[in-house]
């Protein structure tokens, strides 16, 4: 690409950047952001033994969750974090998630998936995280920035961005980082 080129399509980039409803860097950049914290949750996943798969993860001080069920968590719950954030964007209140409702569900989810093997909790993993980050890729600056109350950040009026990266991106960060403490690696 010739040097004109390259200075046209850099200049029709930062003019998409400043039209506010684009979609643009910001929307992309976390879009990565999601993809990466999945992919080192993955990639730290695959090379667990059964024996650590199935180890538990304290919470409160007593043993919680298994690292598998958690790696299954991380993947069932973009969908809903998206949805959520998707809620914002549009100006609506989030009302009916609390962390009750959170807690509850964790707990259900865990019942459920107790058994969950390493290749289907990656499976989903891999899946929903990707179909996660195309979604936030699709949202525009606008959108990012418009505010509406969130329960789970008891009623204040947070951004969509600030709902994307507090949960979809920080989720698979979050649990690896407990993950790895649980585990002395």
């Amino acid at each position: 690409m010739s040097a004109s080129a390259k200075e046209k399509q850099t200049s029709k980039e930062l003019e998409q950047l400043k039209i506010g409803d684009s979609k643009g860097r910001r929307a992309a950049l976390l879009a990565d952001r999601i993809a990466a914290g999945a992919a080192g949750l993955a990639a730290f996943a695959e090379g667990l033994s059964e024996v650590e798969w199935h180890a538990p993860v304290p919470e409160s001080g007593k043993d919680g969750r298994s690292v598998g069920v958690i790696v299954h968590h991380v993947a069932s719950v973009y969908p809903i974090e998206i949805d959520l954030a998707r809620t914002i964007a549009s100006g609506k209140a989030v009302t009916e998630v609390t962390w009750e409702v959170v807690a509850q569900l964790n707990a259900k989810h865990a019942q459920d998936q107790a058994d969950v093997t390493k290749a289907a909790a990656l499976e989903l993993l891999r899946r929903n995280s990707r179909e996660a980050a195309a979604a936030v890729r699709a949202f525009t600056d606008e959108e990012l920035d418009r505010a509406a109350p969130f329960s789970l950040s008891f009623g204040a009026p947070v951004t969509a961005q600030f709902v994307i990266e507090d949960h979809a991106l920080r989720h698979s960060w979050h649990h690896l980082a407990r993950i790895r403490k649980a585990l002395g690696r």
